[in-house]
């Protein structure tokens, strides 16, 4: 007799109970990408736009107004122009030399906390600088601390903003980049005043704490994904699978009518050949009723359609770029996080040339402009306002440009050769004009032209006489990698001349210089494009031809019958025979 078992310990048994799945925290919708069909041409750009202006207001606005403070720093710690300006420019350069950090970490990281982490830096960088005993310390703080956090901040921006717009995507940009010209505009007379109330150190402090809201403006960064709408099947479609069943159809048929042709003459013994067999079946296909007439056209048809439709491996790759290209700045494969194969393109290799030199005339006469005017006779209270003059030009400028570049028909590239040279010319002026009217119209035309430049050679860079918004993202970086070197050399190279001449003016004939050699390096940029294009047509010309060469030596090509010893004497292989070498 069985014992009864004991019941285990309550205490020991444990509910079973069916695993709970771990929760997975799921991003706001506030934070995450905007998903649209097509580029918006707006939406949530606006916002990015607002963004992107409070970005130049606390970079490049600011970074120009510092001219204010020259005087001030030379004084205060008894060191000449050129020892000075080093400040800037070692700001200027590390801003463009890390521009390939700054686009290799936003693709990996996101806009977002790349913009708040630079925003931080440029603030740490400016309030550190109040405390500063020796002028080689600000050269870490302002020059490489917050020439850091300018990089982090500016570029992430600009890019992001480039991909919400495409047709009014200039316009935009030019608009946007206007904070740069409202800041000077208010900071040059602003801190003037200031300093003399506060003191310079003070003012630095006060700049800090205005660049800390790039970190709330970062917010607004949210990035953008460019998703196609599935395509719905059409009639066209439809027609398509039911000829292919039909095809299907009409070989199965003949395949039938084929083994029982071949399978009688098997059974009968006769003399009759594979060769016969098969004209019978064709016969007998021949005296289908009408259905299956009708499939073999339908079949036959199809297929000629088929093979004149299908691309060849060449044609697919070019329409395969040209969609990534018209479809939008991003797409389900992740860009490359940097993207160095672009310096074996000639035409990206001429406009990085063009900035090169350029960005000689980009920040000398901003720093310059105040000494000079004092130096020709103009009062100190009224020298500050030539940064002013400038400033309110420069909004138009980016006005004007944005409008332009909107409506016109021809290359972009060539809208912005004409300002270039036109910038040349001014730069050229101030060497030669002395009194006071004169230096004010000089800096209303160096402000405008310099606002058509400088808010659009980065932009630019998305149009498809250049690179593209599809490589824009790993491109940019290394465009402003190779500004970096003339930003590090412009400043002190006119600080040099200045100090050797002992005339300020002689700081402008520098920012001539490079304006007049970047004019000849935007000018072969579409030279390079069209030489580039033209190997590219031949190339697919070269492929093209082969294919069809290939395709005619392929119908000139007899079938071959398949040889199968049928019989005993192997009448059908002999007829196979005898058929191929007729």
């Amino acid at each position: 007799m069985d014992t009864p078992q004991k019941p285990e310990n309550p205490s020991l048994l444990t509910e079973r109970r069916p695993p709970v799945a771990m929760k997975i925290p799921s991003v706001p919708r506030c934070l995450g990408p905007n998903v649209y069909p097509q580029v918006p041409e707006g939406g949530w750009g606006w916002a990015v736009a607002v963004a992107f202006f409070m970005v130049e207001v606390n970079t490049y606005g600011i970074l120009k107004t510092l001219g204010v403070f020259l005087q001030d720093l030379m004084e205060e710690f008894k060191e000449s122009n050129s020892r000075v300006s080093w400040v800037i420019s070692i700001s200027v350069f590390i801003f463009a030399f890390t521009a390939p950090l700054a686009s290799l970490l936003s693709n990996r990281f996101g806009y977002r906390p790349v913009v708040m982490m630079g925003g931080c830096l440029m603030s740490l960088g400016m309030i550190s600088s109040a405390f500063i005993t020796s002028i080689n310390e600000m050269y870490i703080t302002i020059g490489i601390i917050s020439g850091l956090g300018f990089s982090l901040s500016f570029l992430p921006t600009v890019t992001l903003l480039a991909q919400y717009f495409s047709r009014r995507r200039a316009l935009v940009t030019s608009i946007a980049s206007s904070g740069e010209s409202f800041a000077i505009f208010a900071f040059a007379p602003a801190f003037t005043r200031l300093k003399e109330d506060i003191g310079w150190r003070y003012c630095l402090v006060v700049l800090g704490v205005m660049q800390a809201s790039v970190v709330v403006f970062a917010v607004l960064l949210r990035p953008i994904s460019i998703e196609s709408e599935p395509v719905k099947e059409d009639d066209s479609s439809k027609s398509d699978s039911l000829s292919l069943k039909q095809m299907q159809s009409v070989f199965e048929l003949e395949n039938e009518k084929t083994r029982t042709s071949l399978s009688s003459a098997m059974s009968q013994g006769s003399g009759d050949s594979g060769v016969t067999s098969l004209s019978a079946s064709d016969e007998d296909l021949r005296n289908a009723p009408a259905e299956g007439q009708a499939l073999m056209e339908w079949g036959t048809q199809d297929k000629e359609m088929l093979e004149k439709s299908a691309p060849s491996p060449a044609q697919q790759q070019p329409d395969a770029e040209r969609s990534e290209g018209e479809a939008g700045p991003l797409h389900r494969s992740a860009p490359k996080l940097l993207d160095f194969s672009m310096l074996r393109d000639g035409a990206f290799i001429c406009y990085s040339l063009f900035g090169l030199f350029a960005t000689l005339g980009f920040f000398a006469p901003q720093l310059y402009i105040i000494e000079l005017s004092k130096s020709r006779g103009v009062e100190p209270a009224m020298a500050s306002y030539m940064l002013s003059v400038m400033a309110v030009a420069e909004i138009f400028g980016r006005f004007f440009i944005g409008v332009v570049l909107n409506r016109v028909r021809c290359k972009k590239t060539h809208v912005l050769l004409g300002c270039v040279v036109l910038l040349s010319l001014v730069l050229v002026a101030f060497t030669v004009v002395w009194e006071f009217w004169g230096l004010v119209v000089c800096c209303a035309l160096y402000g405008f032209f310099m606002g058509t430049v400088g808010s659009t050679h980065i932009p630019l860079l998305a149009e498809e006489e250049v690179v593209g918004i599809q490589k824009m993202p790993s491109c940019v970086g290394v465009y402003v990698f190779i500004q970096s070197f003339a930003g590090l050399a412009g400043p002190p190279l006119g600080g040099v001349l200045v100090d050797v001449t002992q005339n300020y003016g002689a700081a402008f004939y520098s920012c001539a210089a490079g304006m007049v050699l970047s004019a000849v390096c935007l000018a072969l940029v579409g030279v390079a494009k069209s030489g580039a294009c033209q190997r590219v047509s031949r190339k697919q010309e070269r492929s093209q031809n082969a294919e069809e060469e290939e395709m005619m030596s392929q119908d000139s090509t007899p079938l071959d019958f398949l040889e199968i010893d049928l019989s005993e004497n192997g009448s059908v292989k002999q007829a196979v025979d005898n058929s191929s070498g007729i």
